[in-house]
Parts: C-alpha cells; sequence; structure tokens
C-alpha cells in the first residue's frame, strides 16, 4: 500500500502541478595556506520545482533478448500480474528486491512510536515499474518467451505462466559491426540492420519514434544492456567533438554500435544509459548530449561484486585501516561471461572494476602518499555450468597497527540478471524523475536543469560518468546519499547528513552540474 507524503512547511508549495519548496543550501568553502586551513560556510539559497504529473514512460533495451532484457521485462510482467509459483522451498511471490527505489526507505523523522520510515517510491511522484512500456532491439531475433528459457534465470513453473505474454514479444534488428564484439558471439546474429551506418542510425531513430507512436507512451529512456564491447579509440577529427562525431557517422567511421545508439536517442530527445563497461560516452557524444539537452549516464551496472568492495573498501579507509591488495575472481556461466572470455571486451570489464577504490584511497593521506594505492587485480573466467549464478571470489589484504595485516576473503554466488534487473528500473526511474526537476539560485531568473551528464546515477554504475571537472565519487554510501539528499532538496527537507555539493551554475547552456556527497 502507498503512502501519500505531505510536507507541512512555509518553504514548501503544492501546486495543482508542480512541488516547489526553497531550500538554503548550506556549504563551505576552503583555503589551504601552508599548515593553516581556513574554512567558511556559505549560504546559496535554491528554490527547486519538480513537476508532479508522472508521465507514461517508454524504455528500449538494447540487447532486449540477452538475460538483462529478458529478466527485466519478465519481472515487471510477474508484478504486473501479481504472479505466484511455487518451488521446493515453498510458494514465492513477485517483488522488487534489489531495487533502490522499490525496496528500500527514507527516513522522515519520529513520532511518538519512534522513527517513521517511508519507501523511497512514496517520497517523490515517480514512475512505477508496473506501467512501464518495453521495447527494444536485439542482434538475435529470438522472440522473449525462448530468450527467457534460453537464459535460464527463472524457476519454470514462473516461466510457463509468463510465456504466453513474453513469447508474443520480438527485438528490433539491431546495430552489429562485427570488430567490437567477440567472434563468438557471431552464431547468435541473425537479426542486423544492414546498409550504411548513417543509414542504421536512421532505421534507429524511426524506431524509437514507431515505438512512441504505436505505444502512446509520453517520454522514452533508451537504455544498453548488451554484451560489453571492446573499447573504442578516440580518433582525433572523428570522436572528439559532436559536428566531427556526426560527419563520422555520414562517412561510415569507427564508431562502435553503443555509440550510434546514444547519437540516434539523442537526437530523438531520449535520455541515454550505457549500462556495460565500455566508453561509450566519447566527447563528441557527451557534447552533442549538452547541445540537445539530453541525459547521458553510466557506465556498467553496479550489481554484485563491485557494490561490495564499494562498501567495503569505504569501510576499511574511513576505520583507519589500510587495504594494499584486492584481488577478485568472477567464474560467469552466461553469455555476457561467453563474450567477457574474449581478451579485448575483457579489457572494457577491467577497467570499468579497476578504479572503483581510487576517491576512498585519495580521502585519507594519513593511508596513503600522493600516487599510491592498493595492488588491485580482477580475473573474469568463462564457466558455463553456472550459467546465471556468477560466483565471486575476493581476498582484501590491509596494513593495521605496527605492521600488522589483516585479510578479509569473502565467497559470493548471485543470480547476475537478478541482480541487474532492479538496477536498470532504477536507472530508468531515477533518470525520468530528474527529467521533471529544475532549480532556481537566488537572484537568477530562471529555472535550470540538472547537466546532461546526470551525476546523481553513480551509484547504479561501476565507473560513474560525472560532468567536466567534477571529482568523481564510488564510496557506496556517498552515492547513496546524493540520491536521497537531491529528493530531500524536492521536498524542502533537510539532509539528515553533512553534504558537500560541487555546484556550478551555467546561465549560457541553462545546466547546473550537481555531485552531491557527504
Amino acid at each position: 500500500m502507498s503512502v501519500n507524503v505531505h510536507i507541512n512547511s512555509p518553504n514548501v508549495r503544492y501546486t495543482d502541478t508542480h512541488i516547489v519548496s526553497q531550500y538554503p543550501y548550506q556549504t563551505t568553502s576552503v583555503h589551504r595556506e601552508g599548515n593553516a586551513v581556513t574554512v567558511t560556510p556559505r549560504t546559496t539559497e535554491l528554490t527547486f520545482r519538480t513537476e508532479r504529473r508522472v508521465p507514461r514512460l517508454g524504455v528500449m533495451l538494447v540487447g532486449w533478448g540477452g538475460n538483462n532484457g529478458t529478466t527485466v521485462t519478465a519481472a515487471v510482467l510477474a508484478n504486473k500480474l501479481g504472479l505466484t509459483w511455487r518451488t521446493k522451498t515453498g510458494e514465492k511471490k513477485a517483488n522488487y528486491f534489489g531495487s533502490l527505489l522499490q525496496a528500500s526507505t527514507i527516513c522522515l523523522g519520529s513520532d511518538l512510536e519512534g522513527e517513521v520510515n517511508v519507501p523511497l517510491c512514496d517520497f517523490l511522484p515517480m514512475v512505477h515499474p508496473n506501467d512501464i512500456v518495453f521495447d527494444g532491439w536485439d542482434i538475435s531475433s529470438m522472440d522473449l518467451g525462448s530468450a527467457m528459457e534460453r537464459a535460464q534465470v527463472f524457476d519454470w513453473s514462473l516461466q510457463e505462466q509468463l510465456q504466453p505474454h513474453m513469447s508474443r514479444m520480438k527485438p528490433r534488428p539491431s546495430i552489429s559491426i562485427p570488430e567490437f564484439i567477440a567472434a563468438n558471439q557471431e552464431s547468435r546474429a541473425d537479426n542486423i540492420l544492414t546498409g550504411s551506418m548513417a543509414e542504421q542510425v536512421e532505421q534507429i531513430r524511426a524506431d524509437i519514434r514507431d515505438f512512441q507512436k504505436s505505444s502512446n507512451v509520453d517520454k522514452i529512456i533508451v537504455l544498453w544492456t548488451a554484451n560489453t564491447e571492446r573499447f573504442c579509440d578516440i580518433i582525433p577529427g572523428v570522436h572528439d567533438t559532436a559536428e566531427n562525431l556526426l560527419a563520422g557517422i555520414q562517412a561510415g567511421a569507427a564508431i562502435s554500435p553503443s555509440t550510434l545508439f546514444a547519437v540516434a536517442s539523442i537526437l530523438e530527445g531520449c535520455a541515454y544509459i550505457n549500462g556495460s563497461p565500455q566508453n561509450t560516452f566519447v566527447p563528441g557524444v557527451i557534447e552533442l548530449a549538452v547541445q540537445k539537452g539530453v541525459f547521458i549516464g553510466g557506465d556498467d551496472f553496479k550489481s554484485g561484486q563491485t557494490k561490495i568492495k564499494s562498501v567495503l573498501v569505504d569501510f576499511l579507509v574511513s576505520s583507519g585501516i589500510k587495504p594494499t591488495a584486492i584481488v577478485s575472481y568472477n567464474h560467469l556461466g552466461n553469455n555476457d561471461g561467453k563474450n567477457l572470455s574474449a581478451p579485448q571486451q575483457f579489457r572494457s570489464k577491467e577497467i570499468s572494476k579497476s578504479n572503483v577504490v581510487d576517491d576512498m584511497v585519495q580521502s585519507n593521506p594519513i593511508l596513503y602518499q600522493p600516487g599510491e594505492k592498493p595492488d588491485h587485480c580482477v580475473v573474469i573466467k568463462y564457466v558455463p555450468y553456472v550459467g546465471d549464478s556468477k560466483r565471486a571470489m575476493d581476498e582484501y589484504t590491509s596494513e593495521i597497527m605496527m605492521g600488522g595485516t589483516n585479510t578479509i576473503a569473502l565467497h559470493n554466488t548471485c543470480e547476475d540478471s537478478l541482480l541487474a534487473s532492479p538496477i536498470i528500473l532504477d536507472l530508468v526511474i531515477l533518470t525520468e524523475l530528474c527529467q521533471r526537476v529544475t532549480v532556481q539560485p537566488h537572484g537568477e531568473e530562471d529555472f535550470l536543469s540538472f547537466h546532461s551528464v546526470l551525476a546523481v546515477l553513480s551509484f547504479l554504475c561501476k565507473a560513474p560518468l560525472v560532468p567536466s571537472g567534477t571529482p568523481v565519487i564510488n564510496a557506496f554510501f556517498r552515492q547513496r546519499a546524493c540520491i536521497l539528499n537531491i529528493m530531500r532538496f524536492e521536498q524542502g527537507l533537510n539532509v539528515s547528513l553533512l553534504v558537500s555539493l560541487f555546484k556550478k551554475f551555467s546561465r549560457c547552456n541553462a545546466y547546473v552540474e550537481y555531485n552531491c556527497t557527504v
């Protein structure tokens, strides 16, 4: 049962169309001179305006027929239909466990009985997953019912109930450029767009328009959940500016499929999220997104092992313990694991996993000298037998007092697609919410939207994409606080933790860059 939250404050107004909140944002400026540090508190008056009308949302998935695409689509169907099914441990019921927005809470304060916590999804008007309409593309022509069976994620008794619905869905033909994906994927590629690169981009744009018309959705978000590509070499004159990138598409230059999808989405005014580790967002894509005022976010879903790493290293460093070596092994048996068995594709994943501890290390100059960081090794092996049930084994070795050593070893077994699917839902729902939020700094005439590079999505991504000049934050609790505190701003509530907000107001392009961290 949903909760209706109403803030009784002179700083908050509810109109028929908006929630309008005034918030005195307190921050500090710091001046260092030798060993002297001078801290000056500053207050900026901000007015947040959030549209109350929740639109009908369409989500187009690139890689719709893969494990993640079929799982998230089937999970939403199961929840919408209220399905139950029996397993050897008893009856199960559809839910959204694992979703930050659907299955976690925010504390509003206390009453006579104690703390009052409400679901995050009820704190502000936002899309419910059950109302999302799915479509998408895949290099495989297999219908989603057959693809769901191939993925082997859900219990068979649940698949039987979903089959009549899933088998009616079929992915649209997708873009495939063989040099960007592993050769072992060729056998699946029977649903491929033809024509020049420019013609394929135009077809993707036409598909987006067709989906919007046929489904009667108000807005569309496009999300890449297809296989990991190799890293794309940044070629001057091709990838470096929006103009050069568009010209490169016309000329058929070396541009990755994920970047082509990003360009098509941006040109159609649709937010684009990259759920894989490759460098989709080359400089030209970011410039194009800023020019068009379209949100982009990524990279790479932060689901299992990396999420644990962002928690554990934060805990160790914050406790004054010095991690010196982090070694991570992964056994993965689904098609993602097969694709990552190719060296170039694995390199993309290795990069996205390897930088996750950097900000935590840099935050503590007592433990680490400039440039020093832990030894960090990531290994992924394809083991077909384990299927979607990924094995992750980690060893954290740390230096403690007086030259002592502390070692923590973890073994984690997780169903990969069942961790990634709620993250997909959080990404698109949070992105859509941000599209309805604008902010007006005191003394300014205009309300400004968030920067096109949506840093608030960092909590959900291994390699967070942030605006140029904004620090990258990987620490788990700082990232989560970012989302909760922005929500509190929108309702005019004080944040529950001390927050440092890096902001840059730019009237020339009418955006405001945010990175909210504790």
